[in-house]
């Protein structure tokens, strides 16, 4: 097996794409609602998310395929590979949707940041949002537009870790943070930190991604590298948005409705200029992900109906991408608050996570498609912990929501 120093890969493209409005909004209405004491939910999420883009590196780089397309080939059965196809591309595409609506949003807080109340041309705001994801998707993809929005987004990434270093929060607070509890009030914000970091579109992506920059599984060692490292750097600026917003805003009384409430923890580094720089930050992080949550619909429609990978103007891919923008924007036009928004769209991604993880788990254990590369003991019994955390974390969810269970 071949290793090498590490250099930085579509790893870090993932990283930056999870920290984006969605994350900066449930980490921070986590830590001013209620303190330090959801972490664990970060930490978990985190080491999940490095399991499972694991899976859908190995599964790649090993079988040079598509995710999509992994999962199709892995059931023998045509009727039932269609009813998993169905069943894929219905969670993925609502899931995608709702986050699409959450990424619009985070978009035009940042510009309500920045520009100040946009209440008479929001809708025109939400439109112009929309109408630029959909031409970088359609037709045309500026690698150097890319690297600026990824460039203000870690921006933002380190204004937070700043931050929270001249707040000098509680350490032992924060430990305690890491030992599982959900306060009162507090489950809805623990399965919205695990949605917003283990984001299932990009697993798809990664996977696409990985193909391009590596050849085969004699560099499956690096790309796993390069992805562990990223994902664990992304999860520990979750947690310092977390602490920072715990050791600001808990206790304060403060509603957290737009991104200015959202940037008062930023004003111990940048005083009065804290708005803006968060604002920057939220409408690239914003744009970014709205154009990949569409993006990866496309791929996983292109791949699950036999379409040729890498060629954007197939009617598949187009159809799948479009599908999100359009209910994407139809959902941030509602009348709806953009925090609540984003916050109801990371909800969703915490409740897809099960089905996606199922799958993946399966690929992992698919001999015929990876070999001598197929899960261990270890990694089926991560697994399985996996599966029962978000399993339970989402039947509670609903069984609550129905009344069944208080």
């Amino acid at each position: 097996m071949k290793i090498t120093s590490y250099r930085p890969g579509p790893g870090m493209m993932v990283s930056a794409a999870f920290i984006g409005p969605g994350t900066v909004t449930a980490c921070t209405l986590a830590g001013a609602n209620f303190g330090f004491a959801l972490i664990w939910a970060l930490a978990f999420a985190t080491i999940t998310t490095i399991i499972l883009q694991s899976i859908a590196v190995r599964v790649s780089l090993v079988s040079r395929m598509g995710l999509a397309q992994a999962m199709m080939h892995s059931v023998a059965y045509p009727p039932l590979r269609w009813l998993a196809a169905l069943l894929l591309i219905t969670a993925l595409a609502l899931g995608n949707a709702a986050y699409e609506a959450g990424n619009i949003s985070g978009a035009l807080l940042g510009l309500e940041a920045l520009n100040g109340d946009l209440s008479d041309n929001r809708n025109w705001a939400i439109g112009a949002i929309a109408v630029l994801a959909g031409a970088a998707i359609l037709f045309s993809k500026p690698r150097w537009v890319e690297r600026i929005l990824i460039v203000m987004v870690l921006f933002m990434c380190l204004s937070f870790l700043l931050t929270f270093l001249l707040t000098k929060p509680d350490i032992g607070a924060i430990l305690a943070g890491f030992v599982p509890t959900i306060p009162d009030g507090g489950l809805l914000t623990a399965i919205a930190l695990i949605g917003t970091t283990i984001v299932p579109y990009n697993l798809f992506l990664h996977a696409a991604s990985v193909r391009e920059r590596w050849k085969d599984e004699s560099d499956l060692s690096e790309a796993q590298t390069d992805s562990a490292f990223s994902i664990g750097l992304g999860g520990l600026v979750s947690i310092t948005i977390l602490a920072t917003a715990a050791a600001s805003l808990f206790g304060s009384g403060k509603e957290i409705t737009n991104a200015v409430d959202m940037a008062e923890q930023l004003s111990p580094l940048f005083g009065s200029f804290a708005s803006a720089t968060l604002g920057a930050g939220l409408f690239a992080a914003g744009l970014t992900s709205a154009i990949t949550a569409p993006l990866a619909t496309g791929y996983i429609v292109q791949e699950i109906f036999g379409s040729e990978g890498g060629n954007l103007s197939r009617t598949p891919f187009k159809l799948g991408a479009l599908f999100v923008i359009l209910s994407g924007t139809f959902g941030a036009l509602l009348d709806y608050k953009p925090v609540e928004i984003i916050f109801v769209a990371q909800i969703a991604n915490g409740l897809l996570l099960p089905i996606i993880a199922f799958f993946l788990i399966k690929l992992a254990n698919d001999s015929t498609l990876l070999g001598r590369h197929v899960n261990g003991w270890k990694g089926n019994m991560a697994g399985a912990i996996i599966l029962a955390i978000t399993l339970m974390l989402g039947i509670r969810l609903i069984t609550r929501a129905l009344g069944w269970w208080p």
